[in-house]
């Protein structure tokens, strides 16, 4: 898959939407970019599945952040046959109040997904569940990086982050 075919796919779905909005973190941008809108297209579903799958070893386990991540980690740990587990953003007061769901072995290789990365905090705070958790955490995918600082945040945890798409890339050509 080429960058512009996620790109092409993105817009398509509408995923790609323009005006004022407030981001997670309280800023303002812009442009938005909707990953309800293109995680439930199964067109782009399947093409950032494939695209993941790529990149993946035949040992990894993936980690998909909640909520965003997990069907990213879904679709590709169907389309690449690894397992994977999710990072919860908070604990629940019931069952078994796990931060991280699913069989995880102590030191896995866990290769974290993420759709959106702003300023990389959910990111952040996922691989700190999993590594509390017992996971090793030493790279990341995500769908797209709005270049505002998330890499960095990422790259200060130790983790290598890679995007299938920059902001950059995503609103080239568009007025």
């Amino acid at each position: 898959m080429t960058n512009q075919a996620l790109i092409d796919a993105l817009r398509a779905a509408d995923a790609v939407q323009f005006g004022e909005f407030e981001l997670s973190h309280g800023g303002t941008s812009e442009y938005y970019v909707d990953k309800y809108l293109f995680e439930t297209d199964p067109g782009c579903l399947e093409l950032i599945a494939e695209a993941f799958a790529e990149r993946l070893d035949d040992d990894d386990k993936l980690g998909g952040v909640a909520l965003g991540g997990v069907p990213l980690a879904a679709a590709t740990s169907v389309a690449a046959d690894v397992p994977y587990v999710i990072a919860r953003k908070q604990r629940k007061d019931y069952g078994t109040a796990n931060l991280v769901e699913g069989r995880l072995e102590e030191g896995e290789e866990v290769v974290v997904l993420e759709d959106i990365v702003t300023t990389g905090t959910s990111l952040v705070d996922a691989i700190e569940a999993l590594r509390d958790a017992g996971a090793t955490v030493e790279r990341a995918l995500v769908v797209v990086d709005r270049q505002e600082g998330g890499r960095e945040n990422v790259e200060d945890a130790d983790v290598e982050m890679e995007a299938l798409v920059t902001a950059e890339e995503l609103l080239a050509d568009q007025d």
